[in-house]
């Protein structure tokens, strides 16, 4: 599996409602999603791992899903000077 970082947004007005149908869409969801709306940031924030982009999204509740983003995460790590960290990147 891969690792995803799945991010709701949600506007101010539809905070409570956007906990509302997290708590009612997956109640156990509602605990994997850090949510910045104390600071401002109207977002709930999951990194997990999923088969897919479209798994990962299905945490969503399907009234926020269209807006959501799930984003596949990876390490780089060091290579020998010269390599590239993108596969398709050319040199110039």
């Amino acid at each position: 599996m891969d690792r995803y970082i799945v991010i709701s947004k949600h506007t101010t007005e539809d905070c409570r409602m956007a906990v509302k149908h997290f708590k009612q869409h997956h109640a156990g969801y509602l605990t994997h999603y850090e949510w910045g709306c104390y600071d401002d940031d109207h977002t709930a924030y999951c990194i997990m791992e999923a088969e897919s982009h479209a798994q990962a999204l299905n945490t969503v509740p399907p009234l926020f899903r269209e807006k959501a983003r799930a984003v596949k995460l990876v390490y780089f790590k060091p290579r020998a000077k010269g390599d590239s960290l993108h596969k398709d990147q050319t040199e110039h």
